[in-house]
């Protein structure tokens, strides 16, 4: 008599906790226990204690800490990968099931240049909405040439490329620096051609020196010795339109205030800028999709601004008359 076939063992297999799984992801993704726990809404104990769960019921480290970061082990880096999966697939399954027409709400964390949300980005954030009503931006401002934690934001928009294993980085904006100043500054000075630009109050900035504007003018490259110096730019530029003075700035964050007659620039002068704006994220990030069309729009809204402006040139008799 023929022995019938030895069947699969049937023993179930012993799955974790959903809340261990998210916090593994989560963790893994953030490189920290910390930001984890805030996106989850959990204590940091509470995603220790998750993790050190999984480490024991798997037998080996998920994490290891690397200076002030906690990074995955290579099983634990695979590990979140794959449960990432799998919980993009449970999120997509419980809204096939809800028959819920409405795209879910996708909130992406993004760090940004200051100078470039206030002069630049918030004006144009109504159109992303219009085009992507389902993203939600939480902005946080960043005001120093040395990036933040890479790992602790979606998209970082900053002064600095980051060169780490696993992440995208692409340059914004390929721009020139101007000089700019309000028209009734410039109506204080009747007759007012290039060579007056010394004599006007000349607004400084940290992170550019006036000397390279001025020689490129022709003009003597004396660095001015008096002035109000800022630090960011977008700050600068607003004080330029209320007529504190003139100022450098790049072409693309003066673009508003040019194309609404606020301020006009000085002369056809243009400088190439050093300092540029690159768009950063991490590969593999769960909200990837919505990284890329936010990333997506920010190149449109440049493209869209990419015709020469047809504001008024000062210094030119026949195109400026204050």
């Amino acid at each position: 008599m023929a022995k019938a076939p030895a069947r699969a063992s049937t023993r179930p297999v012993h799955l974790p906790p959903l809340q261990a799984l998210r916090a593994l992801e989560a963790a893994a993704r953030h490189r920290s226990f910390s930001r984890a726990a805030e996106e989850l809404a959990l204590t940091h104990s509470a995603i220790s204690h998750h993790v050190r769960a999984l480490e024991t019921s798997l037998g080996t480290k998920l994490f290891q800490r690397s200076g002030s970061q906690m990074a995955p082990t290579s099983v634990g880096a695979r590990l979140a990968e794959q449960v990432r999966g799998a919980l993009d697939d449970i999120e997509s399954a419980l809204r096939e099931a809800g028959n819920s027409a409405a795209p879910p709400v996708i909130r992406l964390q993004v760090s940004v240049m200051a100078d470039l949300a206030n002069a630049w980005l918030i004006r144009r954030l109504p159109s992303l909405h219009a085009q992507v009503p389902s993203l939600d931006l939480h902005l946080r401002l960043h005001a120093e040439i040395t990036p933040p934690d890479p790992y602790s934001v979606d998209v970082g928009i900053w002064h600095q490329r980051i060169d780490l294993p696993g992440f995208e980085c692409h340059n914004l904006i390929e721009d020139h620096v101007i000089a700019v100043a309000s028209p009734a500054l410039l109506a204080r000075f009747p007759g007012f051609t290039l060579a007056d630009v010394p004599r006007l109050p000349m607004l400084r900035f940290a992170l550019r020196p006036w000397r390279d504007w001025l020689e490129a003018a022709g003009l003597p490259g004396d660095e001015p010795e008096r002035g109000p110096i800022f630090q960011d730019a977008g700050l600068m530029l607003q004080s330029a339109v209320a007529g504190l003075g003139v100022a450098t700035a790049r072409a693309q964050l003066a673009h508003d205030y040019l194309a609404s007659g606020e301020l006009v620039q000085i002369g056809p002068t243009r400088i190439p800028s050093s300092l540029h704006y690159w768009v950063t994220w991490r590969e593999g990030n769960p909200r990837e999709k919505a990284i890329q069309q936010f990333h997506a729009w920010l190149q449109e809204q440049v493209r869209l601004e990419g015709a020469p402006m047809p504001a008024a040139v000062a210094g030119n008799a026949a195109q400026f008359h204050p």
